[in-house]
């Protein structure tokens, strides 16, 4: 059962499924957090079955409280000023992104924030925004594609394959990658992620499973792609022990699927609920980490994150078995997700809508577009882009826009001046889409390092 006392504990001894859960989890992490957990489990219990007599105890009164009568929902306000932030190549960055990191900077909970060069507005917090927290998180700061990621595998593979074997590799991506809400492999792997306590402990997420098992090992709509590319090792020191020159290279771009959009969700409308905020911002509601519903939402988000993780690992596996060869690298990261990490020497939680982790020395791959190299980068671990870069070129222009502006000739043009070959997509996701991905490097120097290039060839999308 474990040391440490859980929202579920206080249900199973009889707390209402309100708020007084998330008060007592507060008080307990507070006050009694090194304490044994029967002895707490005795005194929650005598604090149940009488609250009146616990009314001003200094542990137990907030608790009390909120069993003798209902909780008021506390109404927060934005502070006056920003807490400290960086952007990255601001000029080619929409105002409208900008505004929308302008206020969750004066969010209570923040501590610091950052704009990545790739960004764009988006839903929540920008796409391209990273912002740090004290202690809770924000679900929808995080994303309904929880986990989405990156994902590149390497083989030891003549790129003239890709040429002269092009329609087995085209083959390979139309009959064995699986694409939208529909699409699933008719041949279903198992994986451990199925046997993870969250699938029979977290009610929603034991409703879930039988999605999640159909779902398993593909991707979804919009900018979700599979491809075959080039891969350009351009640096000797690197960490995969490869030689400089040109590789096959498999590139995966998707998320945690049904599984990530409903915990997200769930948890946003609990989080509305709980954190009233001024109108604009009330997406931006949070969840205390000390609460019942805040440590769910962060064990239902880390298994989101696992599952995207072992949907990749599903479709690079599948793969790697039709070409007949074993990766010799791989690379892979996050970057709708929320990570516990010290920030001026406080634990914060740091929230990355489309930024991709660049620590020190940590690896990445960062696309452009279905026309434009993708860059494998080492971190830098820079602190005012709160150890963070892009996670690809950005949009330039909006879905809409691009169906207003771009016809079929205008991507096939495209396509074929590059020498690329797309299976589906649509004109929302043509490359002019894309901001220029060197543009976009160029803005990030200070944050990572270039240690080679991957160049689509075959792509994949959605139909």
């Amino acid at each position: 059962m474990g040391n440490k006392l859980k929202g579920k504990d206080l249900i199973k001894l009889g707390f209402p499924k309100n708020n007084s859960i998330n008060i007592a989890l507060g008080q307990i992490n507070r006050y009694r957090k090194r304490e044994a957990k029967e002895r707490i489990l005795e005194e929650a219990k005598e604090v149940l079955l009488a609250p009146e007599k616990f009314q001003g105890n200094a542990i137990w009164g907030k608790v009390a409280e909120g069993l003798v009568k209902p909780v008021e929902v506390k109404m927060h306000q934005l502070k006056n000023t920003r807490v400290p932030f960086s952007i990255y190549g601001e000029n080619e960055i929409d105002e409208q992104a900008k505004y929308q990191l302008y206020d969750a900077l004066k969010l209570p909970i923040a501590v610091q924030g950052a704009l990545m060069p790739d960004a764009h507005y988006g839903y929540g917090l920008p796409i391209g925004g990273v912002l740090a927290t004290d202690n809770a998180v924000i679900p929808f700061g995080v994303g309904v594609d929880i986990g989405c990621r990156m994902c590149l595998t390497v083989y030891p593979v003549p790129v003239s394959f890709l040429k002269g074997k092009q329609h087995q590799f085209e083959n390979i991506l139309k009959d064995h990658t699986k694409f939208g809400m529909r699409e699933t492999h008719d041949k279903k792997n198992d994986h451990e992620i199925f046997y993870r306590d969250e699938f029979t402990e977290i009610p929603l997420i034991k409703r879930l499973k039988d999605k999640a098992y159909k779902q398993l090992g593909t991707s979804g709509s919009g900018n979700h792609f599979v491809e075959f590319g080039t891969v350009a090792i351009t640096e000797n020191n690197n960490e995969f022990g490869l030689q400089t020159g040109e590789y096959i290279g498999v590139l995966s771009h998707s998320g945690s699927r049904g599984l990530g959009a409903n915990i997200a969700k769930h948890y946003t409308y609990l989080a509305t609920k709980q954190c009233h905020l001024p109108k604009n911002v009330q997406h931006l509601a949070w969840l205390d980490l000390n609460t019942h519903d805040g440590q769910e939402y962060w064990q239902a988000m880390n298994l989101a994150g696992d599952y995207a993780k072992a949907c990749h690992d599903d479709i690079h596996s599948r793969i790697a078995k039709l070409i007949g060869s074993k990766p010799v690298a791989k690379i892979e990261n996050h970057h709708n997700f929320a990570w516990k990490e010290t920030v001026n020497g406080k634990e914060c939680i740091v929230h990355r809508k489309g930024a991709t982790p660049a620590k020190k020395n940590e690896l990445g791959i960062i696309p452009g577009s279905m026309t434009a190299p993708g860059f494998i980068v080492r971190g830098l671990g820079n602190s005012a882009s709160l150890q963070s870069a892009s996670h690809g070129a950005g949009r330039k222009h909006s879905r809409r826009k691009c169906k207003e502006k771009f016809t079929k000739s205008d991507i096939k043009h495209q396509l074929k001046m590059n020498d690329v070959t797309l299976i589906g997509g649509g004109i929302d996701e043509a490359p002019m889409a894309y901001k220029d991905i060197r543009k976009v490097m160029a803005n990030q120097q200070e944050l990572v390092e270039v240690l080679g290039t991957f160049t689509p060839k075959i792509v994949k999308m959605d139909k």
